[in-house]
């Protein structure tokens, strides 16, 4: 298997998020592509739709791709205080699990700050500003 990459919706706060991700991560985002990119006579976008974002993808680390898209209103509201899965990543160094682990929960939630593990991992979870759910980890035997 060459990666497994998280998918992401947002109720049209996709743009605004991946951002901030970016503000952390650093990188370039992969192709943005708008409804508005997809709107065809059979396909007709509504103007209050036509800038969310279809797909956004924002390369992280080596093989990996975190992805999202905002959810057209006519699907519905996505939950987002519902217990969704967690994004785990995992960090090269101690230095980078803080980095990552304090800029991205900056104006969220931590939920277990980072420190050292019963398993021997330095590691802490939270949730983002956005209500997507971390996992922050560095494992020195792995390093």
């Amino acid at each position: 298997m060459k990666a497994i990459n998280p998918w992401i919706n947002f109720n049209g706060n996709a743009e605004e998020a991946f951002t901030f991700y970016q503000s952390v991560f650093g990188g370039a985002f992969t192709k943005i592509i708008r409804f508005k990119d997809l709107a065809t006579a059979e396909f007709p976008v509504p103007a209050n739709e036509a800038d969310k974002i279809m797909r956004i993808g924002l390369p992280i680390g080596k093989n990996n791709v975190l992805i999202a898209n905002d959810v057209p209103e006519f699907m519905g509201r996505v939950a987002e205080n519902e217990n969704r899965s967690k994004i785990a990543v995992s960090a090269e160094s101690r230095e980078e699990a803080e980095k990552i682990f304090y800029g991205l929960s900056a104006g969220g939630t931590v939920e277990g700050d980072i420190g050292d593990s019963p398993w021997g991992t330095y590691a802490g979870m939270f949730r983002d500003k956005y209500g997507i759910e971390w996992i922050v980890e560095f494992d020195p035997a792995a390093a």
